[in-house]
């Protein structure tokens, strides 16, 4: 074809076929690229370069199905944008507002995440329990589970009053245990509180995650101690931890350094630690989940705000990562470094 003719199919073409958004591609099975990562098209993240987002599908969706809320501004690069790398199994931070991925290393790939399940247990929690200061019956199921316990800071090793079998604690204070303290023992006895049985929960787990479209997540029980089969991804967990921001309490838990909470007879009392050692250190840190199994590796999601506007919210995901402490906090810096609202 001589120059001539390609001059006159370019000047015929629609104009949008060269402008079309990257959310708005047909879907097919094919994959593109994003920081070097291959993903479906149909899951394509969005990042600040794809479009303005406002006049997304995907995005659209997004902001509907999640109530991110919406400042009306959106993440851009800054001129003087440099990369950073995670070394961890995968990475995600996305911002809240608006559902825009601005960092992704790997981040859909499914992968056990041990006691950041228990983001997913928060939601279902505030959603089935009409009234939190109802009263849980800790039973020997609860008592038994491995790992994390109320009282426990890890197996085989406690420092503080233990829940007992029979035990009556309110939905709220359980809650408050499980985020805070990371306690396997009251996510077990929410989870057959709320649904009968540990299966019973992770099925309204497993429900909520499709209402909620994430495509990397199989929960198996309430708690995220290893089961065969069980995983999700950092993308989903940024999802699900920036849906929860509808419920304050969850967050103004997380928050918390640490708590003492009683027995509703006023029987016994648990002094509750926060797992999350970036809590007080880190003055934008809004709240985090900690998590870990000896499958999964150490792994974090935090929430943070813009240090100078205290506003733009953004959830950063870190999984399997030895040295998460130091990158989840580089990462935020990276983050707010590298962006700017508008």
């Amino acid at each position: 074809m001589n120059s001539i003719s390609i001059l006159l199919l370019i000047f015929f073409l629609p104009f949008n076929y060269f402008f079309l958004p990257a959310a708005n591609f047909e879907k097919d099975n094919s994959t593109s690229q994003v920081e070097g990562v291959s993903v479906q098209k149909d899951d394509f993240p969005l990042s600040p370069e794809d479009s303005s987002l406002k006049g997304s599908l995907k995005n659209a969706d997004m902001a509907k199905n999640e109530n991110y809320g919406g400042s009306g501004l959106v993440p851009q690069r800054k001129k003087d944008y440099w990369n950073t790398k995670i070394f961890a199994t995968s990475s995600v931070v996305i911002d809240v507002d608006t559902g825009t991925i601005l960092h992704y290393d790997n981040g859909r790939e499914k992968i056990p995440i041990a006691s950041l399940t228990k983001m997913m247990t928060a939601i279902i929690v505030m959603e089935k329990v009409k009234n939190l200061d109802e009263q849980v019956t800790i039973d020997e199921e609860a008592i038994m589970t491995d790992g994390t316990k109320v009282g426990c800071p890890r197996s085989g090793y406690c420092v503080n009053e233990r829940l007992h079998e029979g035990e009556k604690v309110t939905a709220k204070d359980l809650l408050m245990a499980m985020l805070l303290n990371s306690a396997n023992d009251a996510a077990v006895a929410l989870g057959n509180h709320i649904a009968g049985s540990q299966k019973g929960f992770a099925k309204l787990m497993n429900e909520k995650a499709e209402d909620l479209n994430l495509g990397d997540s199989k929960f198996c029980n309430p708690s995220g101690l290893d089961e065969d089969d069980c995983y999700s991804s950092a993308y989903d967990l940024a999802r699900i931890a920036a849906y929860s921001m509808r419920y304050d309490l969850i967050w103004n838990i997380m928050k918390m350094p640490e708590v003492e909470i009683n027995s509703c007879d006023g029987k016994y009392s648990h002094l509750l630690k926060n797992t999350d050692l970036l809590i007080g250190q880190m003055s934008n840190c809004i709240g985090g989940k900690t998590g870990f199994t000896y499958n999964a590796g150490k792994s974090l999601m935090m929430a943070a705000v813009d240090p100078e506007t205290r506003k733009h919210k953004i959830v950063a995901v870190i999984l399997n990562d030895n040295n998460r402490w130091e990158d989840m906090a580089g990462l935020i810096s990276w983050t707010y470094d590298n962006y700017e609202w508008k």
